[in-house]
């Protein structure tokens, strides 16, 4: 890796309402900025409610230069124009010089929580698995001992799977939204209290 990476941060304001496309329009610009000689990572973050940066490095000055005088970037820079509009622009060299730079004023960022833990969410899939495994068993495989075992078992996967995945999940994850991604209501808790 180059000693002098340079990081990007695009400022953005974006149109209120269109921040989901926003944030889905900057990961797959990111993801195309991946494809690119020298690009080290990036991301998209978000400080208040309309003020949004998309984050970029490169292994040099050089290297990110390249990726923005081209068409390709030029071509996902035009279809931002109808959900937000560029407000500026900073480029730091080292890293070092990046992360001195942010300790005054560090973004929030937007990106999916990470998942919660693996025990917790074994929980909520036994929760959201038990209850229809076990009416299928009282309610309908009596009246299914003549069918063959393995179709009895697919229907009873399908029947599950399906209940689960549209009716049940949903409703638990929202009920359970605090419990399973605390840090992010945390964040959020902060950020209200700041804005306050």
């Amino acid at each position: 890796m180059s000693r002098n990476p340079v990081t990007v941060t695009v400022a953005y304001q974006v149109v209120p309402g269109r921040e989901a496309d926003f944030h889905s329009w900057g990961w797959a610009a990111l993801r195309t900025s991946a494809q690119q000689p020298g690009f080290l990572g990036g991301g998209v973050l978000v400080d208040g409610e309309a003020e949004w940066h998309v984050v970029y490095r490169f292994d040099s000055e050089n290297s990110a230069r390249t990726w923005e005088n081209s068409v390709v970037w030029a071509q996902w820079s035009a279809r931002a124009d109808g959900l937000a509009q560029e407000t500026g622009r900073r480029s730091i060299v080292g890293s070092r010089a990046w992360f001195d730079s942010q300790t005054a004023r560090a973004p929030t960022p937007a990106g999916p929580p990470g998942p919660p833990p693996k025990w917790k969410l074994w929980l909520v899939n036994s929760g959201a698995v038990f209850p229809p495994v076990f009416l299928f068993n009282q309610a309908i495989l009596p009246y299914l001992n003549d069918l063959n075992p393995l179709f009895r078992t697919l229907l009873l996967c399908l029947t599950v799977a399906a209940i689960v995945t549209w009716i049940l999940m949903p409703r638990l994850q929202r009920f359970l939204k605090k419990w399973l991604y605390p840090p992010l209501q945390a964040l959020r808790g902060r950020h209200k209290r700041r804005t306050a």
